[in-house]
């Protein structure tokens, strides 16, 4: 009988490998949920947005803008350690604070040379539209920073996305331009923009290159590229949030490495004025990470492409509960496994979500 049961066993592992490999997935793990942060860490009760990086030592960074409130003056990035191995995160440090002001939207992104960027927000002003991007970098995985470096001098430029590298080996960091006094509504004037740097020629910094428009407005976009010099964004849409400010993520794309894009048009995707992510995984396919609604930042879903984004037929919601899933960034790690980084509680409660791209295939687009 145990005789029977072991080749039964072994039988139905062939056949789930026969599967996996030639025609569908085996059914998938269900995605990992943990609580990293929340309100019971003294770094004030606003956490948001998180970044999250995987560094090559196999230790997981996050980031975070830590204070009393969005738009409160005492804010700073906040940095904490997951190291291999361990299960507990280490108390959060301010890497990056300003005496004067109000700091937001820190990125952490390692580069293929081993220096780790950290991109973040200083506003000089009242709202976000008076912004301007700094960086620190750290060349022993972040365990000291250097002194802040100025990415852009020009008022109202913000980061969210981390870099990618693209095919000519360059650097490719995506931005937007914010404008606008008014905080519940992103002007329509608002664009999503990127800039370049050049690993061999690191004296000459990060320069800017085009902009997308769109006619409600756009920030925050993710880009990839699909093949050398052809880049798609996805973009955050502009305008107000609540019911009656309905709309779609803006897209755009560029044949000349980010110089110039399209137009911003909608998608197929709603968006209720809420960060989006996307990014190339290494099977080739594309991943979309946003909120699947016109109006509530639930649930937070992903879709998939198989044909660089001209369709998008797989979907799964990731978090479906009652709640605003804010901000949601996410990384292919080196074994394979998809990290998601968001926050939740009005902005209190920072999440991690590890999940298998195999999962997210088993969704079908509705």
């Amino acid at each position: 009988m145990i005789a029977e049961i072991r080749s039964g066993i072994a039988a139905m592992s062939l056949v789930c490998l026969f599967l996996a490999t030639d025609l569908v997935p085996c059914r998938a793990a269900e995605p990992v949920f943990r609580r990293v942060f929340g309100p019971e860490v003294p770094t004030g009760p606003y956490k948001h947005p998180a970044c999250l990086e995987e560094l090559s030592n196999g230790d997981l960074y996050m980031v975070y803008y830590g204070g009393e409130g969005e738009y409160a003056n005492d804010t700073a990035v906040f940095g904490s350690r997951l190291a291999k191995g361990t299960s507990e995160w280490t108390a959060p440090v301010a890497i990056a604070r300003d005496p004067l002001r109000s700091l937001g939207n820190g990125v952490i992104w390692q580069a293929p040379d081993g220096w780790v960027w950290m991109f973040y927000v200083v506003r000089f002003g009242p709202t976000w539209s008076d912004s301007r991007i700094q960086a620190k970098v750290s060349k022993d995985l972040c365990k000291t920073w250097s002194d802040p470096t100025v990415v852009s001098f020009e008022r109202g430029l913000m980061v969210r996305n981390r870099p990618i590298v693209l095919a000519d080996g360059s650097y490719l960091l995506p931005a937007y331009e914010e404008k606008g006094e008014d905080k519940e509504s992103v002007s329509p004037e608002s664009v999503s923009t990127c800039f370049r740097f050049d690993p061999k020629k690191p004296a000459e910094g990060w320069s800017r290159l085009g902009s997308v428009s769109s006619d409600k407005g756009n920030i925050q976009p993710a880009i990839v590229e699909l093949e050398p010099n052809h880049l798609i964004a996805y973009c955050r849409r502009g305008g107000g949030y609540g019911p009656k400010s309905s709309g779609y993520i803006v897209a755009s794309e560029s044949q000349d490495g980010g110089k110039t894009w399209s137009k911003g048009i909608d998608t197929q995707f709603p968006n209720p004025n809420s960060a989006v992510d996307m990014m190339k995984l290494k099977s080739g396919r594309v991943i979309l990470l946003y909120n699947h609604s016109m109006t509530v930042r639930t649930p937070l879903s992903v879709a998939i492409s198989e044909d660089g984004g001209k369709t998008w037929p797989y979907r799964r919601d990731l978090a479906t509960e009652y709640n605003a899933f804010a901000y949601p960034i996410f990384f292919q790690a080196k074994d394979g496994r998809i990290h998601a980084i968001y926050t939740s509680d009005q902005r209190k409660v920072i999440n991690h979500a590890i999940f298998d791209e195999e999962w997210a295939l088993q969704g079908k687009a509705k």
